[in-house]
């Protein structure tokens, strides 16, 4: 079993002169999941080596048991500060693919042509394909084998607008993730702020937010 993991390469809050990249639990937490069950995990992301962490999913408080398990664990952390070149990922040999969220991906994943040729591939070769919190944005530009967007008339999740007003990013952000997969024909579900909320629709996982992630990882190993 190999899977790809995706991750941003994005490190800029639009224009607030803040810091962003992807969100720490949401990496580690699928991480361990797919490592646990024994698959073998290959980390990509579109500049390829050390992908930028939050600051704000490093900080104490936003600490899990998968976040402490990283930082104790070297092998982990030399792996994700040698992520492989996105463009020089084939879309062959992998089970599955995942994106962990945090606000970069709003920013370069959703607009890079190896993304969407992965995310593409994947679909039309019925492969499973998981999104957390905000990777879901990485479905603005995908398209299914009949052209139309790849969302539509699917059951899909993501970081609502209630949950990015409360971090006060509405107006930062390029756009809300749950608008868009609503524009996008998706058929928009959401849990409790904050609390784990899974949508599975045929091969496509999705995870409302960080509290989602292990979840989420399980979801997608249940496809498999």
């Amino acid at each position: 079993m190999k899977i790809l993991i995706v991750l941003t390469s994005h490190d800029t809050l639009g224009e607030s002169g803040r810091k962003t990249g992807f969100w720490l639990e949401e990496f580690a937490a699928p991480y361990y999941v797919f490592k646990d069950a024994g698959a073998d995990i290959i980390l990509a992301s579109p500049k390829g080596g050390q992908p930028p962490i939050d600051p704000v999913s490093d900080e104490e408080d936003a600490q899990t048991e998968a976040t402490k398990r990283f930082k104790a664990d070297k092998d982990a952390q030399k792996a994700l500060a040698e992520t492989e070149i996105l463009a020089q990922v084939s879309d062959t040999g992998f089970n599955a693919i995942f994106y962990p969220g945090g606000h970069g991906p709003l920013w370069d994943l959703v607009q890079d042509a190896d993304s969407k040729r992965l995310i593409e591939s994947f679909a039309a070769s019925g492969l499973p394909i998981g999104a957390v919190c905000h990777a879901p944005a990485i479905f603005k530009h995908t398209k299914s084998v009949d052209g139309t967007p790849l969302v539509m008339g699917k059951r899909v999740t993501g970081f609502s607008n209630t949950e990015e007003a409360a971090v006060g990013l509405t107006d930062i952000v390029p756009f809300l993730v749950e608008d868009m997969l609503a524009s996008n024909g998706g058929s928009y579900e959401k849990g409790d702020d904050w609390e784990s909320f899974v949508v599975i629709d045929e091969k496509l996982v999705t995870g409302q937010n960080p509290a989602s992630s292990a979840d989420a990882a399980h979801k997608l190993l249940s496809l498999l």
